[in-house]
């Protein structure tokens, strides 16, 4: 089975819900504790074993390009003043050998057509799909490792999800289950609480095999106008003999979309520093 060493994070959202200090900062760059919530998910995908970040930008979101860059000039001020360790900081952002691509999306039509930007670096491989807004805990080689080792193990996509229960899981897209274990049969996108086929919510990761982007690339316009990651994974789960399965969240998860989450998830990291710098 074909490694996965490819990872996308669709990083071009507004963060309005951030407003007036996402409006020069990309919400992915808002700081939980010292690092921004994007280096923790590059750290996430880099423990699973990823060598390649394909990062999905748009207007504005220079600051990202610019994180993940060498900074020789801040490096050699920090030494040159005796600050080796804040120096070492810098220059290990990310570990040798792994590689950023930055890839503009000029129009978000969601993120299935953000993924689907990523497919000339993706080169029909095995990919991950991140999204930052979802922090989930610091425990161990983190969930997507075991996503990772799930996907090469068995050749089926793989959606992280978790229960939501009452009016909230319209928020989400969601599983319809299979008869066997992990097994998932479709993904509905926002039902109403009424209509939907359980409580498993996918969230933010994901692990897919190369053909769904065969499918966003012929997929039409889903909820809100958008071309929607989960309407090609629920045709990729109803393809016969199945494609997907899911994998129950087993770390804590905070919603760094949204302000409590992203303060829950400050607490979180600060509670587990083992001491102060």
């Amino acid at each position: 089975m074909q490694k996965v060493r490819k990872a996308v994070f669709p990083v071009a959202g507004y963060g309005t819900r951030f407003l007036p200090a996402t409006k020069s900062i990309p919400k992915e760059m808002l700081p939980i504790v010292d690092k921004p919530v994007i280096h923790y998910a590059a750290e996430e995908a880099v423990r699973a074993g990823i060598d390649t970040l394909i990062f999905i930008t748009g207007r504005q979101k220079r600051a990202i390009e610019d994180y993940f860059d060498s900074a020789p000039e801040l490096e050699a001020a920090l030494r040159a003043k005796g600050k080796d360790e804040a120096a070492d900081i810098v220059h290990a952002i990310l570990p040798q050998g792994v590689n950023c691509i930055f890839i503009r999306q000029s129009t978000q039509l969601g993120l299935g057509h953000a993924v689907l930007c990523a497919a000339p670096a993706l080169a029909y491989e095995p990919f991950a799909v991140l999204l930052a807004d979802d922090f989930l805990g610091l425990e161990g080689q983190g969930f997507l490792a075991d996503m990772v080792h799930a996907y090469e193990d068995t050749g089926l996509s793989q959606i992280a999800v978790m229960p939501i229960d009452g009016p909230d899981i319209s928020r989400y897209g969601v599983v319809k289950p299979g008869p066997g274990k992990n097994e998932v049969q479709g993904l509905i996108e926002k039902p109403s609480a009424a209509d939907a086929p359980s409580n498993l919510a996918s969230i933010g990761r994901y692990v897919l095999a190369p053909d769904v982007m065969d499918i966003l690339k012929g997929l039409e316009p889903g909820v809100g106008g958008e071309i929607q990651l989960a309407d090609a994974i629920n045709i990729l789960a109803t393809k016969q003999g199945g494609g997907v399965q899911s994998r129950l969240l087993t770390t804590p998860r905070f919603d760094c979309g949204q302000v409590r989450g992203y303060l829950d998830a400050i607490l979180h990291v600060a509670d587990r520093r083992k001491s102060p710098r």
